[in-house]
């Protein structure tokens, strides 16, 4: 018999990160590329963590740390939860982790059993479907739009049947919608008295527009939070994320990180130590994404494109192109080709429906965005 790949391994790809390949090649070919394919932001890390990286350097041998990450930065962190949120989080409740992706796949296998049913919305961050299917959970997928904000409630969760987890975000990729406090609430609350694991994605938050976030650590301890420095903080090349984990899977969590990643890297962690002290800075990138989106929002409406997702937070516009296309991965594919501008499909995010949506980032510079506009504003209309 030959050798063949596992059934795990046989998941969907990662459209967007297709897409990015497929626009670095043109871009290595000598052609203009605007990347509005990846939620990446346009800027490198504040100052004050390359400072703090270049004396690590220097001075540390950059080698392996605690599991869960070092003191120092897990007091930085629940540091932050008081001064953020106004709510008590212990440093032991922190786990450090190789970005948000290696706290989901830590979460997920802590928290579930093989053939447990983890609810999630559609459209919905793509990775969260694939990981579970991989590890032999099955994504139930909860069909969202204007009649819930893009948003899962208690009502559609009691008509998805038993369920052993729900994943939520706040704000969401792709389509920026955010939770309000009272919703969230309501949330944990049906979670909890179901038995139902609530995993709470809050890496957006920060990248807000319209109201604070809430964390679902302010509403108990059972929910499992998870957050990264990729978005906010702008240091998505580093791999470095966190958790906030119920007290009943510390140790599951802390032996499965043991062996799966052994540490998280080192010189990101000595790094990302001073970040929380930079939000002034970081405010400013969330004011420049909020003129993007609003620039992204004139051309879309210019062009007669005027049913997206309320992007209330993240960075991110979620655009129904259905009529122009209803081949998604397609549409993409000749924008790309015929005016160097990279989005991702909406069948990345929907199965369901994602055919007839594209997702636009405006993470990048104020004049990658004002070209960007200005190349779809001459093509879209001549599609279809």
């Amino acid at each position: 018999m030959p050798f063949r790949p596992s059934r795990r391994g046989l998941v969907p790809p990662f459209i967007a990160m297709d897409v990015l390949r497929a626009a670095n090649e043109r871009e290595a070919a000598g052609h203009s590329v605007i990347h509005l394919e990846v939620g990446q932001p346009g800027t490198p890390a504040p100052e004050i963590v390359l400072d703090a990286a270049r004396r690590a350097l220097a001075k540390d041998r950059i080698g392996y740390t605690d599991a869960l990450g070092i003191a120092p930065l897990r007091e930085a962190i629940a540091r932050h939860y008081r001064e953020q949120y106004g709510i008590a989080v212990e440093p032991a409740d922190i786990v450090v982790t190789t970005g948000s992706s290696a706290a989901f796949q830590l979460a997920f296998l802590a928290a579930f059993e093989p053939g447990d049913r983890v609810a999630l919305a559609a459209p919905g961050y793509p990775a969260y479907r694939n990981i579970l299917t991989a590890l032999d959970l099955e994504p139930v997928l909860i069909e969202v739009g204007e009649n819930a904000h893009y948003q899962p409630n208690p009502e559609l969760l009691a008509e998805a049947g038993d369920l052993a987890g729900l994943i939520v975000a706040s704000p969401a990729n792709p389509t920026g919608t955010m939770i309000p406090a009272a919703a969230l609430e309501r949330l944990s609350e049906y979670c909890r008295e179901r038995q139902i694991r609530l995993v709470s994605d809050e890496i957006y938050h920060g990248i807000t527009y319209e109201e604070t976030p809430q964390t679902a650590r302010a509403f108990g301890d059972d929910a499992i939070v998870i957050n990264s420095f990729s978005k906010y903080y702008s240091m998505t090349g580093w791999r470095l994320g966190w958790m906030v984990v119920p007290p009943d899977l510390k140790r599951s969590v802390e032996c499965l990180a043991q062996n799966f990643y052994i540490s998280p890297p080192a010189l990101s962690q000595l790094a990302a130590i001073p970040v929380f002290g930079c939000r002034a800075e970081l405010d400013g990138h969330v004011a420049r994404y909020r003129a993007n989106r609003d620039r992204l929002i004139e051309t879309m409406r210019s062009v007669g494109l005027t049913r997206f997702a309320p992007a209330e937070g993240a960075f991110y516009l979620y655009v129904d192109v259905s009529a122009l296309t209803r081949d998604s991965v397609e549409f993409c594919r000749r924008l790309l080709a015929e005016t160097g501008v990279a989005v991702t499909p909406g069948r990345d995010f929907d199965p369901l429906h994602g055919d007839s949506w594209i997702r636009l980032s405006f993470a990048g510079s104020t004049e990658d965005i004002a070209e960007a506009s200005r190349r779809l504003s001459l093509w879209l209309p001549q599609v279809g």
